[in-house]
Order: C-alpha cells, then structure tokens, then sequence
C-alpha cells in the first residue's frame, strides 16, 4: 500500500532524516555510510576517519540544497513522542511532558561518539532539550501585526454602550430613552433540559513491533492501519493454538504499512523492518504448507522434514561453513569429529559428551583423534581420554572448545539460541548415522557427503540451487578428499539408495536425493 493510498490535507509533520557510520564487517577497518534518504546510495570507505568526513559532508550537502523549516510544520519530536523531552519526576511529582513552543528549526542531533548524525525540522524548544543538538537554520516568524486599518474597522463595528445604567439588547427605542418592561425568566423546573455536553474521546495510541504510532501520523489511514495491526499482533500472541495462515496475513499487510511509513518519514530502519517482515510472511506460509500437507507449490504431498523452518536450515550450513573453515587437523575423520563436537559446544562453547557417541562415529582410532585436538588446544576435557572414552551416560565427561566459547567482545561464531542447538546435533546425528550408511560401514568421508548432500539441495531434493547442481572441488574440498576420490564416494551413495539421477561433468554433479532421505534435507530458500 503506497503512500499515495492515504489521501490527507492535514497539517504536515516536520522532516527527519539520519546519516550513519557503521562497520562493514567483524575486524574489518572500512566503513559504510548511509543516509535514510531514498535517493542517496550508501558507499564503503577505507577507515572510520575517512568515513566520518564523508558523513559530515554529506550531512552539509543536504543542508545547503534543501528547503529552509517550514513556519506551519508540526514538531517532528513532538510527532514522534520523544522521551527525552520529560522531564524527571521526584518523589512527589508526576513526570511532564516537555511542551514545545519557539520558531521551528532544522536541528543536527549527534552521539557522542559520532556514529549517526539526525536532522529534525522542529521547535526551537525541542531542540534545545537535545544536548547535543545544533541550530543549522530558523523559519522565519509569521507577520502577527495587523494594519491599522483593520482597528478601525473593527473599532467602529462595535456599539457605544450608555456610560450610566445598564444596556440590554431588547431596550425599546423612544424619545425619553426609559427601559421597556422585560420579561422575567421562567423557573429552572420549567426550563427544557440541556443537551448533554460532547465527551472528549482520548486518541487510541497505538503499537507494534516494539514502535509508538504517533498520533500525529498523516495519512490518518496509515496511523489506523498500523494501529489495528498492532492490536491484531497482540491478539494473536494470546492464542491457545497457532494459525500460520493468520500469521503470515499479518505479517503480509505489516510489511504493507510499514514500507508506507517508510516512505512518510524516510526513515531506514522502517523500511528494513518491511521487508524482515515479508520474509517472515513468506516462511509462515512455508511452515503452514509443510504443516498442512501440501507442497510449496500447492499440488502433491508435501515432505516432513526433521529440521522444518528456513532459519533451522541455514543455520546447520552456517556450521558445516565454520567447520571447514576452522578445522584444526586434516583428514576426513578429523572433520567429521570436529562437525560433531562443534554442534555439541557451539552455543555456550561448553557440553558433555559420553564414550558411546564417539564409538558410535566411523573413526577407526577415537582415542587417538580426541588426544591430537586436546594436544593441538581446539579441544578441553574434564579428565583424560580413556576416562572420556569410558565414560556413560548417568556420569557423562564435560567438554569445551576455547574457539566457541563467547565472550564480551565476541560474541562467537553462531547466532541460535540455546533451544536450537540440539536440534541441529540430533539432525547430524540423524544424517551420519543414517541406517543404510551404517549398514553398508560407510566411511567417515562418505558420511560427509552425506551431510554436504542434505544441505544443498532445492525443496524438491534436486541437488544445487534450482536443480544446477554442486561444484565437484568444493565437495571434495569440504571431504576432505581429491576429486578421483570423490566419484567413488558418489557411487558408494547411490549404492545406499541416498543419490538418483546422478550426473557427473568435469565441474559439477547433478540429481537428486531418493525420496527416503529428503526428510533429513535442509533446502536451499
């Protein structure tokens, strides 16, 4: 819904826009400059200096070519329901809304540590609350003077009153100017009753997302919308049951509006909140598919997976990804130990583990992998490894991985929650040991293949993106194996009934994975 949906010939809120310094990426020293304005495209710069200049700069260049504040523009603080502006309450007061008042302004508020910069068309009063605020340009005050003319006029339209005794509108004219008879008012009991006064409706405030609807928000069609959305959200939250069809709706229309407050305010971080809001409309509708047995394209049946959400999928590639990237020692084996122990640590960087989970991997010598990662540092133990490899379920041996463990200036590799971790290590637990691997006493190699397969297939078990298919030097390289090598532990797949289809050129492999292992694939979305 555009903004041109919300027709309004009120009064217009004061203009906003913020031009910010952030990080490209973690231990990088170039920096992105951004401004919420939608014309202008963000650029990287080499260092926070450089990039600060640029900022200012660009900040300036908006304030030379745009339009001076607008006398009439209501308070763009005032619209938004700035709390800074309230004043502290004591022990015996009630906190006070900052009242505005004073010319408008194009006012620059800035952090301190000089990451943003915002510019508000506001009142001189609000602008002065901000401590760091800084006056670049003053509407001019309206002309309030009238011309004496209109006095006069005005002067000469009023009766003269009698200097003695009182004057009352039904006087009879007459010649001795004596006041007529006038008529005594009647009893009250005999009066009609009044009409009842009016009652002043208090504005709904509204909320969503964590976000006040202003109350001064034009189009008014917009500030309702959003409104009852908020309510909507609200009432959803108090369901017994969930509705995943209701809930992508909501979302749905959430995107809708906030894309058109987006372009009201020119605010940023709006706009990136549609479209994290599409996305989470369009993997409701998935879930809903999967969970109403149909597929994603509406014909056929759908597939139960064990990892059923888009995020769950990508956050077991996002720790296939680390794994290959940081594993301590070569060899298949190694990787498959360390993918393992990853998923067990990888959200506190502490676990446990019991001597059955390593005699239940393809590892020909446990004992001696587990010591050269505790001899090479990746790994610690509570004990030594023959205690490890003794160990049972009721005393299981505690675990950690230094790399994995956060800290409070790093946060550490992975972004799921605690409830999300055993549920990727079961779903790898699920993959490796998968009864016709296990049967057929598949290698540790082969079982990597394995989980490289179920990641990267499309929703219908097509394997690459839309069926393209997977780059050979990238499966071996992940196998840890030579591409020669990697052919066979093809053939040794489709022997377990996991690949069909199967193509092979100098580059890629193509097919597709059997209908009996697609519920332990994780699509590519």
């Amino acid at each position: 819904m555009g903004v041109e949906a919300y027709a309004t010939n009120e009064r217009a809120t004061g203009r906003t826009w913020t031009v910010r310094l952030d990080p490209v990426g973690r231990g990088r020293a170039d920096v992105r400059v951004s401004c919420s304005r939608p014309a202008c495209a963000a650029q990287v710069l080499p260092s926070a200096a450089v990039g600060r200049t640029a900022a200012v700069e660009h900040l300036k260049a908006h304030l030379r070519a745009g339009p001076a504040p607008r006398p009439s523009a209501y308070c763009a603080c005032r619209a938004e329901e700035c709390h800074t502006h309230i004043r502290p309450a004591g022990p015996r007061e009630r906190p006070a809304p900052w009242r505005c008042g004073g010319a408008v302004v194009l006012a620059v508020v800035t952090d301190r540590e000089g990451r943003w910069w915002r510019v508000m068309e506001c009142c001189s009063r609000c602008a002065a609350a901000h401590p760091t605020a800084k006056i670049a340009a003053t509407a001019p005050a309206p002309d309030r003077a009238a011309p004496a003319g209109a006095f006069r006029a005005a002067a000469a339209s009023v009766p003269m009153v009698p200097a003695v005794g009182p004057h009352f509108s039904h006087t009879a004219a007459g010649a001795s100017g004596a006041a007529a008879p006038h008529e005594v008012p009647a009893p009250r009991s005999e009066r009609p009753p009044r009409p009842p006064r009016p009652t002043r409706q208090r504005a709904r405030r509204g909320r969503i997302a964590q976000r006040f609807v202003p109350h001064e928000l034009r189009p008014v069609a917009l500030r309702d919308e959003l409104t009852e959305l908020g309510e909507l959200f609200r009432a959803y939250q108090q369901r017994a049951e969930p509705d995943l069809a209701m809930l992508a709706e909501l979302h749905a229309r959430k995107a809708k509006a906030f894309r058109a407050w987006a372009e009201v305010t020119a605010d940023t971080g709006l706009r990136l909140d549609a479209e994290r809001a599409e996305q989470a409309a369009a993997t409701a509708r998935l879930q809903h598919l999967h969970r109403s047995g149909q597929a994603p394209e509406g014909d056929g049946p759908a597939v139960t997976r064990l990892l059923t959400a888009s995020a769950q999928w990508n956050h077991a590639r996002a720790v296939l990804t680390h794994v290959a990237d940081h594993s301590p020692l070569p060899g298949p084996e190694a990787r498959l130990l360390v993918v393992m122990l990853t998923l067990r640590t990888a959200q506190s960087g502490v676990g446990n583990l019991v001597g059955q989970d390593l005699k239940g991997l393809p590892l020909p010598d446990p004992e001696h992998l587990v010591g050269r990662l505790v001899e090479c540092g990746w790994l610690d133990i509570a004990g030594t490894v023959d205690e490890l490899i003794a160990s049972r379920p009721e005393n299981p041996t505690r675990i950690g991985v230094p790399s994995l463990t956060p800290d409070e200036s790093d946060p550490g590799p992975f972004t799921f929650g605690r409830k999300m971790r055993p549920k990727l290590s079961g779903w790898a637990q699920r993959v490796v040991g998968e009864k016709k691997l296990r049967k057929a006493k598949t290698a540790a190699d082969a079982r990597l293949l394995a989980l490289a397969l179920a990641t990267g297939v499309s929703l219908d078990g097509q394997l690459g993106p839309e069926g393209e298919g997977l780059p050979l030097e990238a499966l071996a390289s992940w196998c840890a194996v030579t591409p020669d090598e990697l052919l066979e532990l093809v053939d040794r797949l489709t022997a377990a009934d996991w690949l069909t289809e199967v193509a092979v050129t100098d580059t890629v492999l193509t097919g597709r994975l059997t209908e009996r292992v697609l519920p332990l694939s994780c699509p590519l979305t």
